[in-house]
């Protein structure tokens, strides 16, 4: 009989709306990434895309470089701002979950 449970309460979870981690909240205040000395004076711009697994308290544990900007100096850059960062984490109904989250850090010389 507990098996049966299992596999009742395991299908209503699974129909449990999952909600994405998010990065962008403002009372989150996460700072903006420090642009490099030696890329700014290099002239380096791009887009970093980091790959951030967010764990229920909303702290990263792991970040990659999903997608380089071309330059290591900024996707560094990228990697220890966002290591400092807090997320609000995914939630499967009312309970936050560890998820994978797709993070954008634009380096303009215009900005």
């Amino acid at each position: 009989m507990a098996s049966a449970r299992s596999e009742v309460k395991s299908a209503s979870e699974s129909q449990t709306p999952t909600v994405s981690a998010r990065f962008d909240a403002a009372y989150l205040q996460n700072p903006s990434p420090s642009y490099p000395r030696m890329s700014r004076r290099a002239g380096e711009e791009g887009t970093v895309m980091l790959r951030v697994r967010v764990l229920a308290d909303g702290r990263p544990s792991n970040i990659d470089v999903a997608e380089s900007s071309g330059h290591p100096r900024l996707d560094e850059a990228a990697r220890e701002t966002v290591r400092n960062w807090r997320f609000v984490p995914a939630r499967q109904g009312d309970t936050p979950i560890d998820s994978w989250l797709r993070v954008p850090i634009a380096f303009r010389l215009q900005d």
